[in-house]
């Protein structure tokens, strides 16, 4: 063959050759980096990825990868399970537009700060007689106080680190049983499938509050955990359109963070964005599952409720537009005639 024709038929390299060029410190370097980027990449993707939780989520009604870890950890984010109540004349921590949660129940009036709940998000009481659940959920706004006997039992509970939809996962001390809070059941563990009874609760300021239940107790700053419940650790989050954690479904009509107030009666869900309760003023009288329903805002406070034609309030939720809509995709929304807010 010619020196000027190239070599078409190269020596074959030896099976020695190959593997001492697979097993070189750079092949060896080379496969490593790949798998990692490969794992890497998969996890980033949530491919198989089930959360890192000592819980048991064998049975279960949602997706696991739908469950995410919060970051804190379970009981990093310590539930009050021995409340301490003082006066509203002694709750000088409170200024007058500090936002509180308020439940009254017979002779029972309570209010919980929301500067406390941001810390511990799950208060365990008894309100009239009645062991109750308070509970909020800073990532979505929504506060909602429950029945705590579940099965005619009564059950505490404390905060898991986990979220559902960015919205608070909390366990119950008895079974380790993980309970959705907007979703109102529990969604894995032993009592998978249970649900828990609502509660009628006011999200309101505190001076609007003490105004109509001037003998109320507040929950006091000593919980037993060292925190300045003056600090608010989610300043300027209400504000923003980012999310720190994903939900399934979104809707961008409203801003994320739209307050509405939202009711479900016999599986029709309705919110009723605060924006358009402002043009509309108040009372708005609605129909929502065939059952009449007035909803009352108050612009001054940024509060909203629901009653029934008898007048009796009924159980709904204030929330951020995102939680809403991320539980009940299929929501009707009340729109007033000069349209909604981007």
């Amino acid at each position: 063959m010619s020196a000027l024709q190239p070599d078409l038929f190269p020596a074959t390299v030896s099976r020695q050759t190959f593997y001492r060029q697979l097993t070189s410190l750079r092949w060896r370097w080379t496969l490593f980096l790949a798998i990692g980027a490969i794992l890497i990449l998969a996890a980033w993707l949530g491919l198989g990825k089930h959360p890192t939780t000592t819980f048991d989520l064998t049975r279960h009604n949602v997706p696991l990868d739908q469950i995410v870890d919060g970051g804190p950890g379970k009981d990093g984010i310590p539930a009050i399970l021995t409340p301490r109540f003082i006066s509203a004349e002694d709750a000088t921590f409170l200024q007058a537009t500090d936002r509180v949660l308020g439940l009254e129940r017979e002779s029972d009036a309570k209010a919980y700060p929301i500067k406390i709940l941001n810390w511990h998000e799950i208060v365990n009481d008894v309100v009239g007689g009645k062991p109750v659940v308070v509970t909020y959920c800073p990532l979505c706004g929504t506060g909602i106080a429950f029945d705590a006997n579940v099965r005619g039992n009564p059950h505490t509970f404390g905060v898991s680190g986990l979220l559902y939809q960015s919205d608070l996962l909390m366990y119950d001390h008895q079974t380790e049983s993980l309970w959705s809070q907007i979703g109102m059941h529990a969604v894995a563990g032993p009592l998978t499938g249970e649900r828990l009874a609502p509660m009628f609760l006011e999200h309101t300021t505190w001076s609007e509050w003490r105004a109509a239940h001037p003998a109320t107790l507040v929950l006091s700053t000593r919980t037993g955990s060292f925190r300045n419940y003056d600090d608010d650790p989610y300043l300027g989050y209400a504000e923003r359109r980012d999310l720190m954690f994903d939900t399934t479904h979104f809707d961008p009509s409203y801003h994320p963070k739209e307050w509405v107030v939202g009711v479900e009666i016999d599986g029709i869900a309705k919110a009723y964005p605060f924006s358009d309760l402002k043009k509309a003023g108040t009372p708005v009288g609605d129909q929502v599952g065939g059952r009449a329903i007035t909803v009352r805002f108050n612009q001054q406070s940024r509060s909203a409720s629901v009653i029934d034609a008898d007048g009796t309030p009924l159980p709904s939720i204030m929330a951020f537009w995102f939680a809403w809509y991320a539980f009940h995709p299929d929501t009707h929304v009340f729109t007033h005639p000069k349209g909604n807010s981007p």
